[in-house]
């Protein structure tokens, strides 16, 4: 009898369950002996076993026998926040099925919207499950109520299940069985989708693939239709979820090839593998490369950990091919590395990894986006340092990314949560009612918005957090670039220029952001014997300044009589020293007025 195939992964919000799932149906199966088993066990890093998040996806191969008929399931354990769509969209791209996991103390969350409307995209069977029933504050009814207004399912189609008991898992398995389709033939030659790729050291890019017609075996020649990269694969298996090899797989399933590529580029997520001798073979559609949209500067507190930063960012990048960076030099921190990401969730985890593994102390600078400049002769550059800005005289239009913004909150908070969205210069386009009613004794809403990338980089979340109680979740996706009225704003600290300290601000908040910046400055930078300048400055105008006042010596301290007139000679000749002093005096900016400045908040 041939052994049926069925590829499904989970998606769901951050903290949903995701990963307690994978652990069920993973013991539920046999997969993993329980002298083997331990909690989170598809996540390999200790980070995520810390923050209770899943960051790498990680698939599964599971043998499993329903009503006499035996069963391969792969399943693929994806991640769960913004940063990682993209990821996210190659593995539902790979599986014919989704189990879209809710938490029925939270209910719907911004990203298990936007996870379930890629899964809709691909066309994939959606198997709703409640999870985490076996808590007191679980409320069933309302969230399936919500799970039927979005997917207009039947109550009985939606499953409730507690991943940590196991109640419920071995019903969800047979319904994911049976729901989802199996593998389609699709054609005889070779097509494989790279839904991820990872680095070893040992053996170059490991590419995880579904293949959608053909087989590869150890030894097949193929290309990356992509980057037109040759490979002579070397190894081919399934996960077991370790790495297990065999001697060929075929349509349907998923696997690893072993390449022997030396530079993870060269096998992006995304493209497709065919046989090299059959380059007419079309790609699978949905490639795209995956380009940063936040920025911002690493560098080592002391100065001394520069090379051994730039080892630990070149390791890293090995098995992340999203993360770029340039050398970057500041006259505060000394040299560096600016570098980019796709969203704040990456930074952190990539800074994180710096502090841990390679044991560097990190100064990292308020993070920024990638502005688009159109000169006036219909060149086009993206720019990611304010210094890159050129002269305002060359420039047709600025244009910056744009998001499309979902917010998930409560009824009552709407008020607050639009007058937040116009503060941040974003646009409200509408609100979606997902229930009629809720725990916090209101209607949950989905607010949808237009904002700018830069305005929820810093304190946005923060924010909505506080504004709405806690109860507000975000997800966002780029839209595209539009016109920005920005300007570049220098800092200038006794007459002299601080490129370390200059920024791209909106032309009508400039003012607002240079005052702050220069009191910052005031208070970190020690008086000299001369008053010293801060200005902020927009091309050849002073928006903002302030003053440190010199330290003055008491030069008539001295005296104890006689004419007034040798108490005024004294402090004209004190103001002449002073005044030719301010003329050529130069400031010492400590780093700890940088930091003030520049590091994350």
């Amino acid at each position: 009898m041939k052994t049926e195939i069925r590829n499904f992964c989970i998606i769901a919000h951050i903290d949903h369950g995701k990963s307690t799932l994978a652990d069920r149906l993973l013991e539920y199966t046999a997969t993993v002996s329980k002298r083997a088993m331990r909690d989170q066990l598809l996540d390999q890093m200790d980070l995520e076993r810390e923050r209770g998040i899943t960051i790498k996806l990680q698939p599964v191969r599971m043998d499993y026998t329903l009503n006499a008929t035996p069963y391969i399931l792969n399943l693929i354990d994806t991640p769960g926040h913004v940063d990682f769509t993209y990821e996210v969209s190659r593995s539902l791209a790979a599986v014919e099925g989704a189990i879209l996991l809710v938490d029925a103390t939270q209910g719907i969350q911004a990203q298990t919207l936007a996870n379930l409307y890629l899964a809709l995209e691909q066309n994939i069977a959606i198997i709703p499950a409640i999870n985490k029933i076996d808590l007191p504050g679980s409320r069933r009814d309302e969230v399936a109520q919500e799970i039927i207004n979005l997917l207009g399912c039947v109550r009985e189609s939606i499953l409730e299940i507690s991943a940590k008991t196991g109640e419920g898992v071995p019903h969800l398995l047979e319904e994911v069985i049976r729901r989802t389709p199996r593998p389609s033939e699709n054609q005889k030659n070779l097509q494989a989708l790279i839904f991820d790729s990872v680095y070893d050291e040992y053996r170059g890019v490991v590419t995880y693939v579904r293949l959608f017609g053909g087989t590869v075996s150890k030894g097949s020649r193929v290309l990356c239709r992509g980057t037109h990269a040759p490979i002579e694969v070397l190894e081919v298996g399934y996960f077991k979820p370790q790495y297990t090899p065999t001697h060929t797989i075929e349509d349907g399933e998923i696997a690893y090839l072993v390449t022997g590529l030396k530079n993870l580029n060269d096998a992006r997520v995304g493209d497709t593998i065919v046989n090299a001798a059959d380059t007419d073979t079309p790609a699978l559609a949905g490639y795209k490369e995956v380009k940063p949209m936040v920025f911002a500067g690493f560098f080592s507190r002391n100065g001394d950990q520069t090379r051994e930063l730039r080892e630990a960012i070149e390791k890293l990048k090995l098995n992340d091919a999203a993360l770029v960076y340039e050398p970057e030099h500041s006259p505060a921190l000394g040299f560096g590395f600016r570098c980019g990401f796709l969203g704040l969730l990456h930074l952190e985890i990539i800074q994180e990894r710096l502090k841990r593994e390679y044991a560097i102390d990190l100064v990292v600078t308020v993070p920024s986006v990638a502005y688009r400049i159109t000169a006036r002769d219909g060149t086009s550059v993206i720019i990611r340092s304010p210094m890159e800005l050129a002269d305002p005289g060359i420039i047709e239009k600025i244009e910056e990314p744009w998001v499309r913004a979902d917010v998930i909150t409560p009824e009552h908070t709407i008020g607050s949560i639009m007058t937040l969205i116009a503060e941040r210069k974003g646009i409200y386009r509408n609100t979606e009612y997902l229930t009629t009613s809720d725990f916090v004794g209101s209607k949950r809403v989905i607010v949808h918005a237009e904002m700018p990338l830069a305005s929820i980089l810093v304190d946005f979340y923060d924010i909505l957090k506080s504004i709405s109680s806690g109860y507000a979740s975000l997800n966002y996706d780029f839209m595209e670039y539009r016109d920005a009225d920005v300007v570049r704003m220098d800092i200038v600290v006794a007459d002299e220029p601080v490129e370390a300290l200059a920024s791209i601000a909106y032309r009508d908040q400039a003012y607002y952001i240079g005052k702050r910046i220069l009191e910052s400055l005031k208070e970190k930078i020690s008086r000299q014997q001369f008053e010293i300048k801060l200005q902020a400055a927009i091309g050849s105008k002073i928006i903002a300044s302030e003053r440190i006042p010199a330290l003055r010596k008491d030069v008539t301290a001295k005296l104890y009589g006689g004419d007034v007139t040798r108490k005024q000679k004294l402090l004209e000749k004190q103001k002449k020293g002073k005044k030719r002093m301010r003329a050529s005096g130069r400031v010492e900016i400590p780093t700890e007025a940088y930091l003030s400045v520049l590091r994350k908040k």
